[in-house]
């Protein structure tokens, strides 16, 4: 995978201690040609499947290859709005396999994607994967979850505290490919970004083991690469009940 100056890149999955398969998948992608590559920069991807043994890999895999291949060829010129087709091509693709083939009936996945272009975030967000950005010590949660236990929150059921426990934490309401239409969540302008800037992708299994104080202390002291090791390393001390994935940009 080539990685040109101006990032630091790290990325790591793990099944975690419980389940047998791995349904999360990474993906990164820049255009070999430069000038294309200042057009589009580079994009990451975390996405977490679900839907039995064989269809949570299915979806997530099917959504990560869609994304890069639909940005990476789109005629679209804005960034936001390529990346938002690609999105849309995505749920389209798992819908039409999982209906083409009766054992992937009712798959589907998360999907947490952003496009760095210089000193530019863009991003799109379904599904109660996470993005996360470290900023002179403060980590700060760019996407909301699009899960049942976050929509009480936001209408007043329970407290934020009371949702770190509950039962239902891990029930979605949005995801890829499992309803008729799709929306995915994106921010109304580019996030400017600075020197020092660090981006986390990460699955569910690991911010729903690591409390964002511990995140946060790993992505201050550690490099991508190390960072990468040690926040699957703690979801796992913590039980590691689902598969652990992240990926680290540091802006350098």
């Amino acid at each position: 995978m080539k990685v040109r100056p101006g990032v630091e890149i790290a990325s790591l999955t793990d099944v975690g201690c419980q389940r047998e398969n791995n349904e999360d998948s990474l993906g990164y992608w820049e255009p070999e040609d430069d000038t294309l590559f200042e057009k589009l920069g580079r994009l990451v991807l975390v996405a977490d499947g679900m839907g039995g043994y064989e269809g949570g890999q299915h979806a997530s895999r099917i959504a990560v290859e869609t994304v890069k291949e639909i940005y990476s060829r789109s005629q679209e010129a804005d960034p936001q709005r390529r990346l938002l087709e690609a999105f849309r091509e995505a749920h389209s693709r798992v819908q039409h396999r999982a209906q083409a083939t009766p054992a992937l009936h009712g798959m589907g996945t998360t999907l947490t994607g952003f496009v760095l272009i210089r000193s530019h975030l863009y991003y799109a967000h379904i599904g109660d994967s996470r993005l996360y950005l470290w900023r002179s010590g403060t980590l700060r949660r760019l996407t909301q979850d699009h899960s049942l236990v976050a929509r009480l929150v936001q209408n007043g059921v329970i407290r934020a505290e009371e949702a770190e426990r509950h039962p239902q934490k891990h029930v979605l309401t949005a995801a890829v490919g499992v309803a008729e239409a799709m929306q995915p969540d994106f921010p109304p302008e580019p996030l400017p970004l600075e020197k020092g800037d660090v981006l986390l992708l990460c699955t569910d299994g690991l911010w729903g083991q690591a409390g964002e104080d511990e995140i946060a202390g790993i992505l201050a002291a550690q490099p991508p690469a190390a960072a990468c090791r040690s926040l699957v390393q703690l979801a796992k001390d913590h039980g590691g009940p689902d598969n652990i994935s992240v990926q680290i940009a540091r802006i350098v």
